[in-house]
């Protein structure tokens, strides 16, 4: 791999292990408008999205007229979820904790949502003020804005940038920004499939933090790093 000055981490189904319980309340919130999901529907077309995008598919694809307040209500609803059921993915911490470069967050979550997931998982200190929204640029992933932001914000070249995503869009908007790109399998939400997901040639999958150093050892806090 490239030499990588800045690590930059999606939050949700990266850092948190949180997208099986995006899905559960979004699915119970909008049957109570009428709409029929299920869990595997929403991982295959939302996770990675901002959700006026999602809440946007919904009203089209299912013709449907949602309230002006369904977002603040689904956020809410999540919200109170997370307080008893949000975890870190497995080994998130140990692997943090030996990272010997800047990292940062880019994530298509608002600002109060991964401020309050940061907070729940106890990371707010690790990331500080370096945690940046779709809500910060014009275009959300799949396009390249957000991790570009993300870049310049912390003075970054983006070509030595190693982006850790777990959706599609994300992967595509790392690829489109010019950076190195692994794809993190580890979330629940991976759990139970009988095929990974489709990942664009060249792009390393891993599914468990252990990997992280095995496949960057230059990354990893130690003698002579």
């Amino acid at each position: 791999m490239a030499e990588v000055d800045l690590v930059i981490f999606d939050c949700d189904g990266v850092l948190a292990d949180s997208e099986v319980i995006s899905a559960r309340v979004l699915v119970r919130e909008v049957a109570g408008h009428g709409v029929n999901l299920d869990e595997a529907y929403v991982y295959r077309h939302f996770v990675g999205k901002s959700f006026p995008i999602v809440a946007g598919i919904i009203r089209d694809g299912f013709d449907v007229n949602l309230p002006p307040s369904f977002e603040a209500d689904y956020r809410a609803a999540l919200i109170d979820t997370f307080v008893d059921d949000l975890r870190a993915t497995d080994g998130l911490y140990d692997m943090l904790a030996r990272l010997n470069r800047p990292a940062c967050v880019a994530t298509s979550s608002s600002p109060p949502r991964v401020a309050r997931t940061l907070d729940l998982l106890g990371l707010p200190d690790r990331f500080g003020a370096h945690v940046y929204t779709a809500s910060q640029v014009a275009r959300g992933k799949p396009a390249p804005d957000l991790f570009l932001f993300a870049a310049r914000e912390m003075g970054a070249d983006p070509a030595r940038c190693l982006v850790i995503e777990d959706s599609t869009s994300g992967v595509e908007a790392g690829i489109c920004a010019g950076m190195q790109v692994w794809r993190y399998l580890g979330g629940a939400h991976f759990a139970g499939m009988t095929a990974a997901p489709e990942t664009p040639p060249g792009v390393p999958v891993f599914d468990n933090w252990a990997q992280f150093y095995e496949m960057a050892p230059d990354l990893e806090t130690g003698p002579g790093n």
